[in-house]
């Protein structure tokens, strides 16, 4: 029997809702909301269907086809939004390792705060923390180069970082 109208393929639809349904559902994963969109799209789709001379010999064929089709068409779709996203966030990721402007000033000025900090340090324990911090130097090779134990050293570099914290802390208030 020839069908060929809007119509019938909607009253097909109908008859077939549920099934339909069911199918969109397993072929999107299991998503319910994904396939009731792709089953009100196919209603739409449908419903826009003009009177054809085609003959449409098997409306519930053709309603899946249709339907099989906009749901491959929404992963695509979603797969070229994911594709295009993660480009942007490998775009968003390159960055510029340099500080900026005001990163510069403000480390610039903490190294003059912490240059006059160092120099109101008495001049072992300014040593102490210069040659441990910059040079790299060992507890027991400071001691040597200042004729001091090992526990001085310690002492030294301890008393020279509260120092320099302080008054950074302090300068920082003002």
């Amino acid at each position: 029997m020839a069908r060929n109208s809007a119509s019938v393929l909607i009253a097909s639809f109908q008859e077939n809702y549920e099934q339909l349904f069911r199918f969109l559902t397993r072929k999107l994963g299991g998503d319910h909301e994904r396939a009731a969109d792709v089953v009100q799209d196919t209603y739409v789709r449908l419903a826009d269907t003009p009177d054809q001379c085609d003959v449409i010999d098997n409306p519930r064929a053709y309603i899946y086809r249709v339907a099989g089709n906009l749901a491959i068409d929404g992963i695509r779709r979603e797969k070229r939004i994911i594709a295009h996203h993660d480009m942007d966030e490998d775009t968003d990721a390159i960055h510029d390792p340099k500080p900026g402007p005001e990163n510069i000033v403000l480390d610039r000025e903490q190294i003059l705060l912490l240059d006059k900090a160092l120099e109101k340090l008495p001049e072992k324990p300014r040593m102490a923390l210069l040659m441990f911090r910059v040079d790299g130097l060992s507890h027991s090779e400071i001691a040597k180069r200042l004729g001091v134990s090992n526990s001085m050293v310690a002492k030294y570099i301890v008393r020279a970082l509260q120092h320099c914290r302080d008054e950074l802390l302090r300068e920082g208030k003002k």
